[in-house]
């Protein structure tokens, strides 16, 4: 589910007030881009660990990361227009391994969330030749072998590999069928659940490919409707397994090129997910990730190519689920590998022997590694992220395979994140709080400062001119004992004596957190535009979020929605405790998971709150996808009390204050039925509520005006419903 951190405001009766500084309008933000920081996209570092490429305008340019410095034009894409069917635009590349030769995409075409198709093409910086992968059509994925002689891609759910020497092209799989087999590609859930697209590996020494098929043909299809103002609309059917339905049959099947055979991996009869498959670097050895349809127990399963047999590596299990990373890493010795896991009851990296013996557990502590930057193979060190000093900040740290020799990289407070060159002789460090937008500065391997990339000055300067109001961190126990993190944005010229509306803004889905110390991006103004018009702004992170240990993250199994809105409810009753605040102005907004706890929390907390938007909400559990879902939930027939209990669907009749509810009729992750159906159920209790639709958006609700008109539908409505505070504004009060 994707976690669409967007934010709007409630509006109630305000009290006069007056603003210091310049105004923030809905334009700034939504149509003029205001208020977007600097941002440094992510390096492509050269194997050298000191310079890095950039695609800027049409043209691969290579860099100094340790001065800045423009180096030299590796390749033009205006200067190879026509040259084997190439139209010139860039839209993304890749070096072999020795960087003498390039993969260009060309005119991308994204189709769900990570997944897309495209032309391919193959650069010689050497000779200046260029080749077309496959002219007839735009294909997913091309991959050069590591050996650079050969490309694999996918094309009609079939796997190729076209052999650049001779230039023919053979295929690997010919059964691929469309909304029935994919070979070499991942379905729509396996996309948006274990964020996979590609499902071919070359193999390190390019004499094997490993893949997955998925055989789709009894898994239910969804269709959407797309108006496109022709006469008849057109109709999108794809493959979507909602909770409890059929899955794909996944396998796993490694082709030998030499042999021209494809060997089936031999993992059972019993239902499973394949959520991963890694090559360790000995070209015998084929990791596979092995996972129950609970999503509770993941094996860790080698294959050998040479005589097609399987042993079980490594074995997890939870009491509740695991969750799927690429946090693994082989060193060359080919003896060990890092691999993360929640089994201390915090995410920690360790050292395990190639047969999965742990060696050592490399971080340990009551606290959550957050990200795995890496191995320096050289300097036998590690590299990652943690939520070591609180929930609230990420800080960079090292320490040798040894697990010792522990050091922290970064002091400051706020949010550190790195990207580390190919060397590891440099990183650039992104860093932000809450109330200063990111800089990016690069360091060198002993820590020292090199040159600050970007400062984001310009948007301090308009902060300063905007005279914001500082973002300040709070903490409460509730009526249980709970501690929750929140943080507050006060008004302008904020009076303690007098009494204001309340805004909340939340996701709360599991393992996301709103309440950081890091930079709220476009969300941080109009978070200050509310605040300008005199609203507390509030978001408190509930049970069930992440940097808190598994026990916190994951004691919402199987009622997921039932403590995530109580704390909410709690949350709302202590800020409307507070001298300042108005108890009988609070209101709540949310997306996506957002959308589905502000709709539970505004019928369950129908005493507490007076309004409350939902955009992109699930409404029913049962209409979401089975590895999400299950994940958290199992199947209906396994915990029905937890569907019942926790869909917002089921509480249509407790609505008693405003509602807005808002989805567009595109969106394949949440399905548009889920609005339909809320709808249904709100018109069947006799509740008056708010909608509004978007017509073919996705999930985001973007493109053209649609962000504006979205944020301006939910200002006019909160206006009008809200901004008196009184009964006689409710639609579902008598009078």
């Amino acid at each position: 589910m994707r976690a669409s951190l967007y934010l709007l405001m409630v509006l109630f009766f305000i009290p006069s007030f007056e603003c210091v500084g310049q105004t923030i309008t809905l334009e700034e933000i939504w149509k003029e881009y205001k208020f977007f920081p600097k941002r440094v996209p992510g390096f492509n570092f050269m194997n050298d660990g000191r310079h890095y490429t950039r695609l800027e305008d049409n043209m691969i340019k290579k860099y100094d990361l340790t001065t800045g410095n423009f180096v030299e034009v590796i390749l033009d894409g205006n200067g190879l227009k026509d040259s084997a069917g190439f139209s010139g635009k860039i839209s993304s590349y890749s070096f072999n391994a020795n960087e003498e030769l390039i993969m260009i995409e060309s005119e991308k075409e994204g189709i769900y969330r990570r997944s897309s198709k495209a032309y391919f093409y193959l650069y010689n910086r050497a000779s200046k030749d260029l080749i077309s992968v496959y002219e007839e059509d735009k294909v997913m994925y091309a991959t050069l072998s590591p050996d650079a002689t050969k490309i694999a891609y996918v094309w009609a759910n079939n796997l190729y590999y076209y052999n650049i020497a001779d230039g023919t092209t053979l295929p690997i799989t010919e059964d691929g069928s469309n909304n029935e087999i994919i070979n070499g590609a991942a379905d729509w859930v396996y996309e948006e659940e274990f964020s996979i697209a590609k499902a071919f590996f070359w193999s390190p020494d390019s004499k094997k490919i490993a893949f997955q098929r998925f055989d789709e043909r009894e898994v239910p299809e969804f269709t959407m409707t797309k108006h496109n103002n022709d006469v008849y609309p057109e109709y999108i059917t794809f493959k979507y397994p909602k909770v409890g339905e059929k899955n794909a049959i996944v396998t796993a099947h490694v082709f030998d090129l030499e042999s021209g055979k494809t060997t089936l991996v031999d993992l059972g009869e019993e239902e499973h997910y394949i959520p991963r498959l890694k090559w360790t670097k000995d070209s015998d050895n084929l990791f596979i990730y092995k996972m129950n349809r609970h999503q509770n127990h993941l094996e860790l399963i080698s294959f050998k190519p040479s005589d097609n047999s399987t042993k079980k590596v490594l074995d997890e299990k939870s009491k509740y689920y695991i969750d799927i990373t690429d946090d693994i890493t082989f060193l060359n010795n080919k003896k060990e590998f890092v691999w993360s896991s929640e089994k201390s009851g915090f995410n920690h990296l360790y050292l395990y022997d190639i047969n999965g013996k742990e060696k050592t557990a490399l971080t340990k502590g009551n606290y959550d590694v957050t990200n795995f930057y890496g191995v320096d193979r050289k300097n036998k060190s590690v590299y990652y992220q943690a939520a070591k000093k609180n929930p609230l900040e990420r800080q960079i740290y090292s320490v040798d395979l040894k697990g010792k020799r522990s050091k922290i990289l970064t002091t400051s407070s706020g949010t550190h994140s790195a990207q580390f060159s190919s060397t590891f002789d440099y990183y650039v460090n992104t860093h932000s709080t809450a109330n200063v937008p990111a800089s990016y500065t690069v360091y060198d391997r002993n820590n020292k400062v090199i040159r600050v990339i970007e400062d984001n000055k310009a948007l301090a300067s308009l902060q300063k001119e905007k005279n914001v109001s500082e973002v300040e961190f709070f903490d409460f126990n509730t009526s249980e004992d709970v501690n929750l993190n929140g943080w507050m944005i006060k008004p302008q010229n904020f009076d303690p004596n007098s009494e204001y509306p309340v805004f909340m803004y939340l996701y709360g889905g599991p393992g996301s957190q709103t309440v950081t110390d890091s930079w709220k991006g476009v969300n941080y103004w109009w978070f200050q535009m509310l605040a300008q018009r005199g609203y507390i702004v509030v978001s408190v992170d509930n049970r069930g979020t992440g940097a808190r240990g598994e026990e916190f993250k994951k004691m919402t199994y199987l009622e997921l929605g039932k403590y995530e809105t109580q704390d909410q409810i709690e949350a709302a009753k202590y800020i409307g405790s507070l001298p300042y605040a108005d108890p009988t102005r609070i209101g709540i907004f949310g997306w996506s998971y957002g959308g589905y706890m502000s709709s539970l929390c505004l019928f369950k907390g129908n005493d507490v709150f007076k309004a409350a938007i939902a955009v992109a909400p699930v409404t029913n559990w049962k209409w979401y996808d089975t590895i999400y879902t299950e994940r958290y939930m199992r199947t209906r027939e396994e915990n029905k009390d937890g569907y019942e209990n926790n869909s917002p669907i089921n509480f249509a009749d407790q609505l008693k204050g405003n509602y807005l509810l808002m989805h567009g009729t595109g969106d394949d992750n949440v399905h548009f039925q889920n609005t339909a159906e809320m709808a249904n159920a709100l018109i069947a209790a006799n509740k008056q509520f708010d909608t509004y639709f978007y017509p073919n958006r996705a999930h985001g609700i973007g493109g053209g005006n649609a962000r504006l008109h979205l944020y301006t539908k939910m200002t006019n409505f909160l206006e009008s419903k809200l901004k008196k505070g009184g009964l006689e504004n409710d639609d579902n009060v008598s009078p």
